[in-house]
């Protein structure tokens, strides 16, 4: 009798069985403020998690689903212990992420697209110790004049963004060079080209092989009080015979549509823009403000990008002789210059092997430096370094000034496009930032 009943259940779950969505394996990213598990799929999937603690555990029912083989994930770095699994209701899947600490997880589940199938993606936020003391700094002593005058100058904060990352991999070469990997490698090279710069200082948004979504992106470029944010890629096409760097800024249809989306949230209107709250402004007091933020914002992004487009001209062929505008989504925060950079047609098999080579990959962050520092030298944001300016006045000579400001003669040239120690009275030099040399 105990044979027979295990024969209908066993007949009677044969069609749920055959049906059955496959977890066929999980990729795991840990990013500086969460860490994304990628579940990949035969099939789409119904779902429900939960947490528990004492230990911290995080649940995923999987309904109708079974594994096609061991869950393995590198689980040395980030805030996952193990991940281990087991059958639930003969024809459901639980998976058990043990966690190092507290996370709050979000979830959703992604359609096949490219190369992918059909995914689930748990995104693991960590979360805020309410209990943690804040430590209070304590009042120091009234700054002297010197250390006064020091404060009020900053650096320029030039936020640097590698496209895509994680389970984002961009486009794909001929050789199966992934975007996001090159594009980071570029990335890194300006940052260090950033760092030698005085009066300048790198911000890196992505800074590793992890997700971070387009808005994120900005948000973080925001949080940096960022001067100027530089979104590299590498461009593809189906036909492999298109080659050569193009420049982006924000179109007028993208910056309008931005406009709508911040004027409509509230979250936004707390925010600042240029420095100016809009919580506390009518509809249109915020609308006009905002398109003031963004016009400037706009022609400031578009004086750059020609610099740096210049800069490319010099490296190698170019896919567009002159600036183009789109509606990128990174491109959209109202308050910061912008550019997009598609550095090459990762599509082209010449080009693909050229942003695999460390010497290109140089070339191509000594041309973006080189129109960034041209556009700041030209156009210094108030209350930086690079904005201190001197008048030539009668009798003054360029060695007298360098020697004032203790700062070489040559970069005091090379800062204001000089070809010779030749002044005029009247004229206005910008005066660079002190280095560890001067």
């Amino acid at each position: 009798m105990r044979k027979l009943w295990i024969a209908i259940l066993l007949f009677t779950s044969l069609p749920a069985l055959a049906g059955q969505t496959e977890v066929i394996g999980v990729r795991l990213w840990p990013a500086p403020d969460h860490t994304r598990l990628v579940f990949d799929l035969s099939g789409p999937v119904e779902h429900s998690l939960f947490t528990l603690p004492d230990p911290d555990r995080i649940v995923i029912d999987l309904k109708n689903v079974r594994l096609r083989t061991t869950l393995k994930a590198d689980t040395t770095k980030g805030p996952v212990k193990s991940i281990r699994s087991g059958a639930r209701n003969v024809t459901d899947l639980r998976i058990v992420l043990d966690t190092k600490k507290t996370m709050r997880p979000k979830s959703f589940e992604l359609k096949p697209y490219g190369e992918h199938g059909n995914r689930l993606v748990l995104d693991l936020y960590h979360v805020k110790d309410k209990n943690k003391k804040r430590k209070v700094a304590k009042k120091s002593a009234r700054p002297t004049a010197k250390k006064q005058a020091r404060q009020k100058l900053r650096d320029v904060v030039i936020a640097i963004d590698a496209g895509h990352g994680g389970d984002d991999p961009g486009a794909r070469g001929y050789r199966g060079t992934r975007e996001k990997d090159v594009v980071l490698a570029i990335a890194r090279r300006l940052e260090r080209l950033v760092k030698k710069q005085p009066g300048m200082r790198p911000v890196m948004i992505r800074n590793g092989d992890y997700y971070i979504s387009l808005r994120g992106r900005m948000k973080k470029a925001r949080q940096k009080r960022a001067d100027i944010f530089i979104s590299i890629h590498a461009d593809a096409f189906r036909n492999k015979k298109a080659k050569g760097s193009s420049v982006y800024t924000l179109s007028p249809r993208g910056a309008t549509s931005e406009a709508a989306r911040w004027l409509a949230e509230s979250e936004n209107k707390a925010d600042l823009i240029g420095g100016v709250s809009l919580d506390d402004k009518d509809d249109i007091l915020a609308s006009v403000l905002l398109d003031l933020s963004q016009t400037a914002s706009l022609e400031a992004s578009l004086d750059v990008a020609e610099h740096i487009l210049g800069g490319l001209k010099r490296v190698g062929k170019v896919h567009k002789p002159r600036v183009q505008s789109a509606s990128f989504m990174v491109l959209k925060s109202p308050d910061i210059p912008s550019v997009l950079i598609e550095t090459a047609f990762i599509s082209n098999p010449e080009e693909e092997r050229k942003l695999l080579s460390k010497a290109y990959q140089q070339k191509l962050a000594k041309a973006l430096m080189k129109g960034i520092s041209k556009y700041f030298n030209r156009f210094p944001p108030p209350g930086t370094h690079l904005a201190r300016r001197h008048v030539i006045q009668s009798g003054e000579t360029l060695s007298a000034i360098a020697q004032q400001y203790s700062v070489p003669v040559k970069s005091l040239r090379d800062v204001n496009f000089l070809k010779s120690n030749i002044v005029k009275v009247g004229q206005t030099l910008q005066i660079p930032p002190q280095t560890s040399d001067s």
